[in-house]
């Protein structure tokens, strides 16, 4: 009787265990088939008008018109993307706080000694977005006209040629350090507190150049406020096929950015699973990605374990820019 009583008791844990897994299964589909069932708030960690801030806004509202809810951007600027990123790590991990992450977040795990957080641990790689060049741009009254004349310009006047930036560390900066690394050039780095007053200012002329994301500056070029000398990706974009690629006269040189969504560490993967999903939809989506294109973005759909492993080779990357340049925070 008491080994009948023993089987029939584990007769019904299987049972009990097997109902739980089936509700677990149950509970995993309705949470995701649930949410969004409120606004969800899109960190970016610069200012308006540049091009995380860009990318943001055609996602949000991609995925507004996707899952039926509010995505709304919030611009939380400073220390170079971190307190952004500090917003998004301290945030409920429910889905509903994300940041739109950028080359930035890959740089400061090594610009900065001491942060609060630990960004690839903290943040939940969600999707990558797309690539992104960047683009040496001079005022149009700059006498350098191609790469060569420009490095030619710019040995003739050691320390005299400006290059303004989003701030220190900020991906322009990292690009201009590395192509003075490799070009063997002295330019003076003037840090700005975001991309669009630093463009601002090389088309005032109050600074030379700049390396700026091309989301940020694309439309200045096109309209010849900007001129265009070369972009940081080893080969052309298809954005603006007649600029040749500074890698053409500096061999190795390349920069580019890296876009991409992010969340709370513990976010369920329900979640992270969805948004991964409409992303990718978004990114095969003919006007969307038209859009995102003439940004001169390249798509990166895929899973988040792809995109985790992109962030750890851009960390990687950048960590030997930073130390080889001295590079240190404003």
């Amino acid at each position: 009787m008491g080994r009948f009583k023993m089987k029939l008791s584990r007769r019904n844990f299987l049972h009990l265990a097997a109902g739980a897994a089936a509700l677990s299964a149950v509970s995993y589909v309705a949470r995701a088939q649930s949410y969004p069932t409120r606004p969800v708030r899109l960190i970016v960690g610069f200012a308006p008008g540049g091009g995380t801030d860009i990318l943001a806004r055609l996602l949000g509202q991609w995925l507004s018109e996707r899952l039926g809810q509010s995505f709304i951007i919030e611009n939380r600027t400073g220390a170079n993307g971190n307190i952004a990123t500090e917003a998004v790590v301290r945030a409920q991990s429910d889905g509903y706080t994300l940041l739109v992450t950028n080359a930035a977040n890959l740089i400061n795990p090594t610009l900065y000694e001491r942060l609060s957080f630990n960004f690839m641990r903290d943040i939940a790689p969600v999707a990558s977005i797309m690539r992104v060049p960047n683009v040496l741009d001079v005022n149009p009254n700059l006498s350098a006209r191609t790469i060569p004349e420009f490095i030619a310009y710019a040995r003739a006047n050691p320390g005299k040629v400006s290059m303004a930036s989003a701030g220190n560390g900020s991906p322009a900066h990292m690009a201009g350090e590395l192509f003075k690394m490799m070009a063997g050039v002295d330019i003076l780095h003037v840090p700005y507190r975001g991309a669009a007053p630093a463009i601002a200012d090389v088309i005032g002329g109050q600074v030379n150049v700049t390396f700026s994301d091309m989301p940020s500056s694309i439309e200045h070029i096109r309209s010849g406020k900007l001129r265009a000398l070369g972009v940081t990706t080893v080969t052309r974009s298809e954005a603006i096929p007649d600029i040749p690629a500074i890698a053409d006269f500096v061999p190795g040189y390349e920069a580019s950015q890296l876009f991409g969504l992010g969340a709370p560490r513990n976010t369920p993967t329900e979640i992270v699973a969805l948004l991964n999903k409409e992303i990718d939809a978004g990114l095969a989506d003919p006007k969307l990605k038209t859009r995102l294109a003439d940004l001169g973005g390249t798509m990166l759909p895929g899973p988040p374990a792809e995109f985790s492993k992109l962030i750890t080779e851009e960390v990687e990357k950048w960590a030997k820019v930073v130390r080889f340049a001295s590079i240190k925070p404003e």
